[in-house]
Formats: C-alpha cells, structure tokens, sequence
C-alpha cells in the first residue's frame, strides 16, 4: 500500500511493511511519512533521555519512537520524540511482540514532542487533543523555532499550560527532580 492509503484499522497499520525505513504515523487511517529529525532536534531528544537516565529513570520506561494509538474519529497512531512508561505500561508492553502502545494500555506517564518546520498545528493542536482524550498525565512541546517549551498538565481532561523560555527552570509535575531551564532543554545541553 503507498503512502496516503486509507487504513481501516490500527490492526492494519501495525501489519502493513512497504520495505523502506519510512517511518509514518497512522493519521485518521492515512499513513502520514514522517521526515528526517533536525540534528536539533535529534540532539534535544537525547540528551533529555541522558538526562531522565541520569534522575534514575529506568532505560526501561524510556521510549524513543514508539507509536502509541490515540482516540479519536478514526484510527491514528502517533510516534512521539520521547516518552517516560509508567511500570505497568512496560510490563504490559513486554508481554506483547507490539511496538505500540494500543488503546486497552495504560497511557504513558509522559510524552515529548520536539516541533519541526511546518508542523506546529500538528504538535500544539491535534496532538494535544488526541493526548489528552488518551489521559497522558503529561505533555512537554519543544518548540526549538519559538525558543520555548511548554509543559502541559491533564487537569479534569483538559490540559493546562505552563511556558518555559530561557533560563527559566522547568517544573515537571511528573519529576518534581527535574532541574533544567528552558534554554538548556532547547539546545540539548
């Protein structure tokens, strides 16, 4: 199936395999190609999971590009920057041969998303809604083009927001340990 095929089907999704290393994320069952990270962003991502490693978070809960199935009209499956599992999703996680997180799992306890060129509406607008219909305690945007990050809290199903920029150090209500400013963050220091 080319890229732009409607998929009926999370099931469907998890099956196709064109022989590339396209990676795509499942978007209201279009497979959507996902382009190439920036070296930025590939470097914020990092040194966040060096950093999460670091706090003495497991490498076990720390997942870089795994799909996770959000609720919505239609099957969609995003593939976030970087997520921290709770316990028991981990353990549901291995025992499956799934690389995703389906629907009857637990939700992450947090997800990261990294903005690119052109695809602010994607992260700070529908992401948000699918993440917080899916109950993600919590959602960090990294927007390196806007030199900010915002930290967004579920609240009673909705998120609520808290914008980092420069040195202002970044509070998790997931981590209360994390210490790092906004700027260290955007720039992977």
């Amino acid at each position: 199936m080319p890229v732009g095929t409607k998929f009926m089907s999370i099931e469907e999704y998890l099956k196709y395999d064109d022989g590339t290393d396209t990676l795509c994320e499942l978007v209201n069952g279009e497979l959507i190609p996902m382009p190439p990270e920036s070296f930025q962003n590939q470097q914020v991502v990092i040194s966040l999971l060096a950093y999460f490693f670091k706090l003495g978070i497991s490498p076990r809960l720390l997942m870089n590009k795994l799909a996770i199935a959000v609720i919505g009209g239609r099957s969609t499956a995003r593939i976030p920057d970087l997520m921290v599992l709770s316990e028991n999703l981990a353990l549901k996680l291995s025992e499956t041969d799934s690389s995703i997180i389906l629907g009857d799992m637990p939700p992450p306890t947090l997800v990261v998303e990294v903005v690119s060129p052109n695809q602010e509406k994607r992260d700070y607008r529908y992401k948000r809604s699918e993440y917080a219909a899916r109950q993600i305690p919590e959602y960090w945007i990294v927007d390196p083009i806007l030199d900010k990050v915002t930290i967004l809290e579920l609240v009673e199903g909705l998120y609520e927001e808290q914008v980092y920029t420069a040195e202002q150090i970044i509070k998790s209500p997931q981590f209360s340990q994390f210490n790092l400013t906004a700027q260290q963050v955007l720039t992977g220091s």
